[in-house]
């Protein structure tokens, strides 16, 4: 990092993770109802590790770490006509709660949105606190 971070840097960063987390979410929900021959290859939903990023006392921020597999497994659902059954006419749908998932990404917009307010409100005020010197 170059210099220290300032509030330009701490919500940019914010809005990456965010953005990261939204992706996820949209993935999640464009999978579910999916369905698969096994359960090994069936789609699960996926969640990204956050951690924060500290500077010196007072001064943090969120960055992603990495994007892993939920502990939701897929359910086995009877569909003998399904062409991707296997030999028990089992299909194994995704392992995805698209109301959770919908939750997930409400929260994500809003918290996003939060950081894009604190973005707005600093560039007000510095341009504020540079019109005194004229």
């Amino acid at each position: 990092m170059a210099g220290p971070m300032n509030v330009f840097d701490i919500a940019g960063r914010a809005m990456s993770a965010q953005l990261v987390r939204l992706n996820t979410t949209a993935s999640n929900l464009a999978n579910a109802g999916s369905v698969s021959g096994s359960k090994e290859s069936a789609f699960r939903a996926l969640k990204p590790v956050f951690s924060s990023v500290t500077e010196r006392a007072g001064v943090s921020t969120v960055k992603v770490d990495r994007v892993v597999q939920a502990g939701t497994a897929p359910v086995k659902r009877h569909a003998p006509d399904h062409p991707l059954a296997d030999q028990n006419g089992d299909v194994w749908e995704a392992g995805v709660d698209s109301a959770a998932e919908l939750v997930e990404m409400v929260e994500t917009a809003r918290q996003y949105q939060n950081n894009v307010q604190v973005l707005q409100t600093a560039k007000s005020l510095t341009l504020d606190t540079l019109r005194l010197g004229q």
